[in-house]
Formats: C-alpha cells, structure tokens, sequence
C-alpha cells in the first residue's frame, strides 16, 4: 500500500453512527457540525451513508458531484467538495455508489492520493456511518478515532444500540464508545436511557460507556426536521439547539483519545483495516 506523507495537523475523527435508522444521526452530525464550526474549528463531513446520502439535503444543497466522479477519475477531490453557507466542507455521496469496503487496489490508492494532496487545515472529520452492524458500518467506525452512538428512548433503539457495541467490541476489540441520547422529553430520561444501556454492557461486555449529553425533542426540532434544515441555523434560542452547542463545547473540551496524525491517518487506516479486520 502507499505510503503515507509526514502527520500535518492532527484531526479528530468521529464516527457518529447507530444501531436502527431514524434516530436522527444525520441531523445530529449536520447540527453538531454547524455548532462546532461556529466555535471556531473547521470541520469536514464525509457522507459515509453510501446507500441513502441525504447530509447535503439537511443543508439545502445538491451537489452535482460525488466520490463516485473521484473513483472514476472524472473529478479531484477539491472538485467534488462542497461547501455549505456555514462554511462546513462536505464530501458527498450519493444513493447507488459502490460501497468503499469493495474498492479495488487502484481506487483506493486514488483516493489516498487525493487525500494526501488536501492541505487545507481541518480540526474535525465527522464521518457520518449508515446504521445497523452492517460490514460498511464496521469499516468506517474501526477507522474513526472515536464513536458517537446515537440512541433514542425506543426500546428497539436500546436494542440495536447494544448490537452495535457488541459486534465492535466482540469483533474489532472496540472498547470505548460515546453516548448521545436523541428525541428525549428530558434530561432524566435521557440518563435513564443511558444508564439502561450501560448496565447491560457492564454484564456483558467489558468496555467504557461516556455519556456525551441529550438532544430535547422541542417543538422546534420537530419544525426544522420537517423543513429539513438545521435547528442550530433555523432556531439557535431553542432548547435543542443550545443542546447542540453544549455538546459541541464539551467535544471541545475533551481531549481526543489515542492522537493519530493528520487527516491522511483516517484514509490509511480505512483502507489498512480491510484485511486485518477481516471485512
């Protein structure tokens, strides 16, 4: 495989994913996204949901390129990016491209060779991951240097939830994940939801559970998720948007775990992890 060039800027990478859909992920990773940028970071979204791309819908965009365009060799990686009136990058997907688990040798040394000639400075990579356990959602969560799960009160949400860690756990030896706990009523629900959670991993599994903090399901929530728009743009005094913002200030706060490099660091071990992980 090819080498990679000299860390430049270490970036933080999260992949933000869940065990069932329609728990909101993408709209958490657009408003975290938007919320991290306004605290001065810049930040990156890789639309990693290959089969059902909607992050440029939330934003009120169409791209009219892909990474399919960059795999073919039609377009770079600069000419694909798009960037969003808040001034977030996002590299899109869309429904129907080929999963990047099955990228042959060429493909994925292009893609490296894009990334590697990126030299714009980006403090965080939100990989937004499909959901369930699927090979793809194993691939992009064992090459982010941290896992978001998103649940919800749902008992089936809790669920899948589990299913998730412990495939990560039992296969990929994943031991420490964050929490954030979607469409709540309340703070104490949203801990009484965590707290279920993380007595179940603590039977079964042996790994670290961190609650990162609750999104409310206000009314303004529901008002931006129906106009698909952002309710940190669209609301910013609302409850869930402070959440956003809170949030996004304790990610701040925080210190990444295990520092790996550059934004170059992702795209290696995402394509280095193929043969040892099995997928």
């Amino acid at each position: 495989m090819k080498q990679l060039s000299s860390p430049m800027k270490q970036v933080r990478t999260i992949a933000v994913t869940s065990g069932k859909g329609g728990v909101g992920k993408t709209n958490v990773v657009a408003n975290l996204a938007i919320s991290l940028q306004r605290t001065g970071r810049k930040v990156l979204i890789f639309d990693a949901d290959l089969g059902l791309s909607n992050i440029d819908v939330l934003f009120g965009m169409a791209p009219k390129y892909n990474i399919r365009h960059l795999l073919n060799g039609e377009k770079s990686f600069r000419e694909i990016l798009v960037r969003s009136p808040e001034g977030i990058l996002i590299l899109p997907a869309s429904s129907g491209v080929e999963e990047l688990t099955n990228l042959d040798e060429f493909q994925r040394l292009r893609l490296l060779d894009e990334f590697d000639s990126f030299d714009e400075e980006i403090d965080y990579l939100l990989v937004d991951t499909g959901a369930g356990i699927s090979a793809n959602v194993m691939f992009f969560c064992i090459a982010a240097q941290e896992i978001v799960v998103v649940v919800t009160p749902e008992p089936t949400s809790l669920t899948d939830a589990y299913a998730l860690i412990k495939v990560l756990y039992s296969k990929y030896q994943e031991r420490h994940f964050k929490v954030l706990v979607n469409y709540t009523n309340s703070s104490a629900e949203a801990l009484e939801v965590f707290r279920r959670l993380q007595l179940v991993t603590e039977r079964f599994l042996n790994i670290s559970l961190d609650y990162l903090g609750y999104i409310p399901y206000d009314k303004a929530l529901q008002r931006a998720v129906i106009s698909q728009k952002a309710v940190v743009t669209s609301e910013p005094d609302s409850p869930s948007a402070r959440s956003f913002d809170s949030i996004s200030m304790r990610l701040n706060s925080t210190a990444q775990r295990a520092p790996k490099g550059s934004i170059q660091f992702f795209l290696g071990n995402l394509f280095g992890v193929r043969s040892d992980a099995g997928l």
